[in-house]
């Protein structure tokens, strides 16, 4: 039996334009919806990812409890961009576009390395 596409309640992503310049960060219940408002977006001035056109996947967690979700983005969102970089490197070095993956089932991890620095 195939897995399910979409494993976990919660997602918690990390986008970029197509350049790779800019990151944005966010949170939500439907990976697959919130890619598409995000790419339908583009071009609008008024919505950061639409006026950077960020719609293009590069990092991934899925978590049970939305609790765990917003607090990791909260975290997240405070971090440097190199700092940012490093986390996307653990799940995609060669920083591809993930948006057609088959599969998201990374899990959220507390505790990891990157977040007690």
């Amino acid at each position: 039996m195939p897995a399910e596409k979409y494993p976990f309640p919660f997602y918690l992503y990390i986008v970029t334009n197509q350049n790779r310049t800019v990151l944005y960060c966010g949170m939500t219940n439907n990976l697959e919806a919130r890619l598409q408002e995000h790419k339908s977006s583009e071009g609008n001035r008024k919505t950061f990812t639409g006026r950077y056109n960020c719609h293009y996947l590069l990092f991934y967690e899925g978590f049970h409890f939305v609790i765990d979700a917003i607090r990791k983005e909260k975290e997240i969102k405070k971090w440097n961009r190199m700092k940012k970089e490093r986390l996307i490197g653990c799940l995609n070095p060669e920083w591809r576009f993930l948006n057609n993956e088959e599969v998201f089932d990374n899990p959220g991890r507390t505790g990891d390395a990157l977040s007690s620095e």
